[in-house]
């Protein structure tokens, strides 16, 4: 399977810099996602629990444009501004996979941007 850069317009623009995703190997690498709403390109919501839900939305659309699923998700690397929001993003992680959820490691944001409290990863098989 040849390298495919995935991208679809019901998820935020990325930056030049890099791509939604790529579908390469039989996996579907998923770039950082921000709580960008995928319309207007702002920030969507205040709490972490619905910045995590906006992630989770746009991380479900860049993979059903590249054929997958978040049930697919096999490793997830979610990074917070506040380690103190780690509680919130698990309440609402736990509505997304409530059962048999993907591997997954925390880390904390390098970057100050206003308003932003998480960014996902994710890493699905094809």
């Amino acid at each position: 399977m040849p390298r495919q850069i995935v991208f679809t317009s019901k998820a935020p623009k990325p930056p030049a810099t890099y791509s939604q995703a790529v579908k390469a190997a039989g996996l579907i690498f998923v770039s950082g996602t921000a709580p960008n709403d995928p319309i207007t390109g702002q920030i969507n919501g205040i709490t972490i629990q619905e910045q995590t839900s906006q992630c989770l939305s746009n991380i479900a659309a860049i993979l059903e444009e590249a054929g997958s699923s978040l049930d697919k998700i096999v490793s997830a690397t979610v990074v917070l501004a506040d380690e103190g929001d780690f509680p919130g993003m698990n309440e609402e992680w736990l509505r997304w996979f409530p059962s048999n959820p993907p591997a997954r490691q925390g880390a904390k944001l390098p970057v100050k941007v206003a308003g932003l409290k998480i960014s996902i990863a994710a890493i699905a098989e094809a």
